[in-house]
């Protein structure tokens, strides 16, 4: 890394999981075990093959789950919860438990230096919001007729309907709520997202454009809709209707499929100076991030070689060594092909290190979250390092001997002084980010 760098480092934390709301909460869950895998009950599960998912449980949408609040900002975002779907909800409350643990509050900062950046999932509409439309377009069969939705149905739609669902509306809110009026941007690439938009912002500041950014992702794989494209799409973790918490099971020669989730994750992404001026607290400082794409002819998803090239570029852009990342917190789908390729890509970049390199994975504990996996996992591992102890992978009981890594099995391991973070798509997009300890 280069010396005239800007130092990047993390002050502030925020997480809405299936693990609870607040770093507390998912700490404790996952130094004690505790799977956030569960009974679905978000929606009937009547017709679908899984009843089970990995809700987050505590999460209400009320106003005291967005965490501490000056009076205006109470009133503020209470007026906006109906122009939020759960996942701008979701979202904002962990961008504004990451700004508290900060000690940033409007007026403490140069708000033409602090912006936001926000990963998310495509954000679809209920289909509760059609309902009333629909029930004015039927024919005296009781059978939808589409040509009168443009002057029976639609009428019958909240005007401000679409700010619900649009992907940009997270990093709006929170701008907006906190007064932040640097850099602001959104990205939507579903697993990836997250880490890009930590890494975006932590090139942001490097670059001198800000001073401050939040930096976080939301999403959910939780919804009528989505959870039907899922079904049909990707591999699903089914036969556990007794025993939800041993479904995820990264890794482990018996896993069957990932778990559905829903969750937000956010950090405050702070220039060193300005963190040291304030006194903030540091949990780590980012030292490199990437990303990258891989695929065959037809588009075909090469998620091995896209991971194995985005570990690689994180280290030349980290100006590091196999041997300098203390663990990997892995992507660990718990899907039979996204497991076995993610674990060929640490083997050809670390394979060859003097000591195997610890690989954890928190979607044992919470399944996939979409879009907001990334930011709380590596909340998970900022934890991990404050708490000198690295948590294991859940459910991780028989190696399989396609996996070739050195999975971390018990609470007894080193996190090291370092990790990466590592996210893939389905379509071949992955991100990665590197954080050490600071100091």
């Amino acid at each position: 890394m280069s010396s005239s760098r800007r130092r990047v480092v993390i002050t502030g934390l925020g997480v809405v999981s299936p693990l609870g709301n607040g770093v507390e909460s998912v700490w404790t869950a996952l130094a004690e075990g505790n799977s956030g895998v569960g009974p679905l009950t978000a929606f009937s599960p009547a017709s679908l093959p899984v009843d089970f998912a990995a809700e987050a449980w505590d999460f209400k949408g009320e106003i005291n789950d967005f965490g501490a609040l000056s009076k205006e900002q109470k009133r503020a975002i209470r007026k906006g919860l109906r122009l939020m779907c759960r996942e701008c909800q979701m979202g904002v409350a962990a961008a504004q438990m990451a700004l508290a643990d900060a000690g940033v509050s409007p007026g403490v900062a140069d708000p033409e230096r602090v912006g936001a950046i926000y990963g998310s999932d495509f954000m679809l509409t209920v289909p509760e919001e059609f309902n009333e439309g629909v029930l004015q377009c039927l024919d005296a069969q009781g059978q939808f007729d589409f040509s009168r939705w443009a002057a029976d149905g639609l009428p019958c739609m909240s005007p401000l309907w679409l700010l619900k669902y649009l992907p940009n509306m997270p990093a709006s809110h929170i701008a907006i709520y906190n007064d932040l009026r640097g850099p602001n941007n959104s990205i939507t690439m579903r697993e990836a997202g997250a880490n890009v938009a930590l890494g975006e912002a932590y090139w942001t500041i490097v670059r001198g454009w800000a001073d401050m950014m939040v930096a976080g992702a939301t999403g959910t794989r939780i919804h009528p809709m989505k959870t039907v494209h899922a079904v049909g799409q990707e591999e699903l973790a089914t036969g556990y209707r007794d025993d939800p918490a041993g479904a995820s099971r990264p890794f482990d020669r018996d896993r069957s499929g990932m778990v559905l989730g829903e969750g937000a994750g956010a950090v405050l992404v702070e220039e060193l100076a300005s963190a040291q001026s304030r006194g903030a607290p540091i949990y780590g400082e980012i030292v490199g991030s990437a990303s990258a794409s891989a695929a065959e002819g037809r588009l075909v998803a090469r998620r091995d070689w896209a991971l194995r090239n985005v570990l690689v570029a994180t280290l030349k852009n980290a100006g590091a060594r196999a041997e300098d990342v203390g663990h990997i917190h892995a992507h660990g789908l718990a899907t039979r092909t996204c497991d076995r390729e993610e674990a060929w890509a640490v083997d050809q970049v670390f394979g060859q290190r003097k000591t195997p390199v610890p690989v954890t994975a928190a979607k044992s504990y919470f399944g996939n979250l979409g879009a907001g996996g990334g930011v709380v996992e590596t909340i998970c591992s900022l934890l991990a390092l404050r708490h000198d102890r690295l948590f294991p992978i859940l459910n991780y009981q028989t190696p399989d001997p396609e996996c070739p890594i050195a999975a971390v099995g018990d609470g007894h391991c080193d996190p090291g002084g370092s990790f990466i973070n590592l996210n893939v798509t389905p379509q071949g997009q992955a991100s990665a980010v590197m954080i050490r300890r600071f100091g």
